[in-house]
């Protein structure tokens, strides 16, 4: 049982930050796009840098969760995955210089709803995290007596 702590410990948790803060940097990016602060070459180039680590940190995150039986948060994360896959095949995945103020509207809505669902896979894992850190302490607790 010890090896289902550290992979939410040690593998889920720092991944889901990670995710969680590409997504924030990205609707961020775009953001300052939209109110002018910077210009689309500059936002583009900040959020391309981004996409494909993303994209496999999903994906390799989605894959754990089938290979390791955590058939809920695969549930969860296959949606995203499978659109990250079709986004990736027909080559949309990167922002265009050129377009970006036309799609900009929709580029947003889509990374503020990938940020809620990396919100909720979050507190899933803190939960998760939680009940394995008191199952842990309460085994360890029953033993010493």
């Amino acid at each position: 049982m010890g090896w289902n702590l550290l992979f939410w410990l040690i593998i889920c948790f720092p991944t889901n930050i990670a995710l969680l803060a590409s997504t924030f940097y990205q609707v961020l990016m775009l953001t300052d796009l939209e109110s002018d602060y910077v210009n689309p070459y500059e936002a583009s180039s900040r959020i391309n840098y981004y996409v494909v680590p993303e994209f496999i940190a999903q994906g390799l995150l989605c894959a754990l969760f089938l290979f390791t039986g955590h058939w809920f948060m695969f549930l969860m994360t296959v949606p995203v995955t499978c659109y990250h896959v079709w986004l990736y095949v027909k080559r949309q995945h990167l922002i265009d210089v050129t377009e970006v103020f036309r799609v900009l509207k929709d580029e947003k809505n889509y990374r503020i709803a990938k940020l809620a669902l990396y919100l909720v896979l979050l507190m899933v894992t803190i939960f998760r995290l939680t009940l394995l850190g008191v199952h842990y302490f309460l085994e360890d607790d029953d033993e010493s007596w």
